[in-house]
């Protein structure tokens, strides 16, 4: 059955979710106020972590309440003809001030919100933002677009510099529908402030889904996903959110900017793709007509042991160029596997998985587990279902969100930096990149420090590497800690030929390798096509590129 068409106007509010009476988010952390265990479940929590990872956990400690936070008063107010749409009480500031990295997390832990947004906005729709915009331009206010706050990457930081008289969180929560489909073509009219769960439960009511789900996914939002051109949680193909796009559109201080609906165009430069990944310098993303497709029926999943990660990657390789185009090709090296309770330390796992609406899986499954015995690898309980290793891995990679605000509490710096290199430079970069990291890490906590990597996307000319690192954290110094791991690592990647980000985006954390990374010409360019649509220079600034003085 075809899904049937919808419409709906943008300021009503049918489909929405009805939101939980009185639950919100963590100012500090990952979830609900109401997740937040107590201090004794969360001693347990952190000596079973200690020990699983080899660290003695002694010192666990318990967040900042938010009634002990004290914020330096707002510099600005909003006009009376925007104050219903605009807070400025403790908890939305605080909320509102730090993505969700590790030093964000170590921040808002101690109650530390050195730059809180002065005020935070809620816009209704399109017409708010552009009073918002056009009130902000005047004023020069610095604007932060925000979605779901799950930046680790520095992207929603008030953190803009001197010149602006304050700064605006710009949260487009109010915008969260699912406004339109078209069963015919596959495709679907989004709000940008929908979160993941639920336009995947109104895409689920008509058999369809976006497929799009990165690990983020619980608290993240489209535009977010538009505008750091995310990841998804699938490993090849359709993966990154510009692949979903047929046409975005935002609202810029300069007007509204968009893009004829097609299925594609060789009209010069795409307008959806410089807004993806564009990360709020150019506008408010507010929506966009996105691909989807019926939920799969037919999946098969895997779990593949091998003697070593440098043999299992060459393995990745040939998977990922004979055209089988698996849904999952996630490869651990050994301690990873172990970390996530999907190995016992003695193997690498390549987590392997297919599915389809359309048809059996089961030969293409056959075809990639015959690559991996003809690179000695050793597949367990293959099937419908899976095996345990995979499921173990899931459950982990679910759980990491909630599991690092443990771990913050526990005095155990856990935190990750990925990238993407070509297949014949990856064995040498692994190398050196995992080096520096070691180096880093000795140096300011000793040898007690841990590295690990795994796939987390590849392609047929390379993969993507996601690396971990844990280690004993310095207390009352861990944003110092991991700003000089983060120094080493972003040098060596930059150094050997990778990207200084895959899929977490740019924002004001990796700016210093953004700007050794890209062409200085199209620096230029970029800062011609901001000063075009934002003239005022208030659309985050900082992040991608500085405007003109």
């Amino acid at each position: 059955m075809r899904p049937r068409r919808r419409r709906g106007p943008a300021g009503t509010p049918a489909n929405r979710l009805a939101p939980v009476s009185g639950r919100r988010r963590k100012h500090w952390g990952w979830g609900y106020e109401d997740q937040q265990p107590g201090l004794e479940q969360v001693r347990a929590s952190a000596a079973a972590l200690g020990e699983h990872m080899g660290f003695p956990v002694t010192d666990v400690r318990e967040p900042v309440p938010l009634e002990r936070v004290t914020l330096a008063p707002p510099r600005i107010a909003p006009p009376e003809d925007l104050a219903d749409i605009c807070a400025q009480d403790v908890y939305s500031r605080a909320s509102h001030a730090l993505g969700k990295s590790y030093s964000d997390l170590v921040r808002g832990f101690e109650g530390r919100f050195d730059l809180p947004p002065d005020v935070v906005a809620r816009p209704r729709g399109e017409r708010d933002i552009e009073r918002l915009l056009e009130w902000c331009s005047g004023d020069r206010v610095a604007v932060i677009p925000y979605g779901g706050g799950t930046s680790v990457v520095g992207g929603v930081t008030p953190d803009v510099g001197r010149g602006y008289n304050g700064t605006v969180s710009l949260d487009l929560a109010e915008l969260g529908r699912v406004v339109e489909v078209d069963g015919v073509s596959r495709a679907a009219r989004i709000q940008a402030g929908a979160f993941g769960p639920s336009l995947e439960r109104e895409l689920g009511e008509l058999g369809m889904t976006l497929r799009h789900f990165p690990q983020s996914f619980e608290f993240s939002t489209l535009g977010g996903w538009i505008a750091t051109r995310a990841g998804g949680h699938f490993a090849t193909v359709w993966t990154h959110i510009e692949d979903f796009l047929e046409s975005v559109r935002a609202i810029t201080p300069a007007g509204a900017w968009e893009s004829r609906r097609l299925p594609g165009s060789g009209a010069g430069i795409s307008p959806d793709r410089m807004l993806a990944g564009s990360e709020g310098v150019l506008g408010v993303i507010t929506e966009a007509w996105v691909r989807i497709q019926p939920r799969p029926e037919h999946r098969s999943s895997a779990g593949v042991r091998f003697p070593d990660f440098l043999g299992a990657a060459e393995c990745v390789r040939a998977i990922s160029q004979s055209g089988l185009n698996p849904s999952n090709c996630r490869l651990l090296d050994a301690g990873e596997a172990a970390l996530t309770m999907a190995g016992d330390g003695s193997h690498a796992l390549l987590v392997l998985g297919f599915e389809s609406s359309d048809h059996a899986v089961g030969e293409s499954m056959a075809r990639a587990l015959a690559i991996c015995a003809e690179h000695g690898g050793s597949a367990k309980d293959s099937g419908s279902g899976g095996s345990d290793a995979v499921s173990s891995w899931r459950e982990a990679f679910l759980g990491a969100p909630y599991l690092r605000d443990t771990l913050v509490a526990a005095g155990i710096l856990a935190e990750t930096f990925e990238t993407a290199i070509t297949w014949d430079r990856f064995a040498a970069f692994h190398e050196r990149v995992s080096a520096a990291a070691h180096r880093a890490l000795a140096e300011s906590c000793g040898e007690r420090g841990r590295v690990h990597c795994r796939f987390t996307h590849v392609y047929p000319d390379g993969p993507a590497p996601y690396f971990t690192v844990l280690a004993p954290a310095v207390r009352g110094g861990e944003v110092e800690q991991w700003a000089a791991v983060k120094q080493a690592v972003g040098d060596a990647i930059i150094q050997e030929g990778g990207t200084i980000t895959h899929h977490h985006a740019v924002g004001r954390d990796h700016r210093p390798w953004y700007d050794r990374q890209r062409p200085d010409m199209f620096a230029g360019a970029l800062r011609g096509a901001k000063e075009a649509v934002d003239p005022a220079g208030v659309m985050n600034p900082g992040v991608l590129i500085d405007p003109r003085p």
